[in-house]
């Protein structure tokens, strides 16, 4: 499967997985009549969270959602945006500190 072909569900799909096999919950994100929150809220096992915004390789979120991600950053809640499956492994790579095994990196 070439990156073009690649979908926004496969990227969600890959995130999730790996997630949910290192041990976080990784929840799926709905708010009825408040359009433009993030796609995933992930929470780990030390106590924190993060909020997490799952696109097709390339793609960007559109303008409502940049303005809901800034308000949510604003109050101390950044919404960080995976756009490919390297960069679903990169986001559990660099949180991999709060699962308990050892410094940030």
């Amino acid at each position: 499967m070439s990156a073009a072909d690649v979908t926004e569900r496969d990227v969600e799909r890959a995130f999730a997985e790996h997630g949910r096999r290192l041990g976080a919950e990784v929840l799926k994100l709905t708010s009825p009549g408040n359009a433009g929150v993030p796609d995933r809220l992930v929470l780990f096992p030390d106590g924190t969270h993060a909020l997490v915004e799952l696109k097709a390789p390339g793609k960007r979120p559109r303008p409502l959602q940049q303005r809901v991600f800034s308000r949510l950053a604003a109050q101390g809640h950044p919404v960080t945006v995976v756009d490919s499956k390297a960069g679903a492994q990169l986001f559990w790579a660099r949180n991999r500190w709060r699962f308990g095994g050892g410094g940030a990196s």
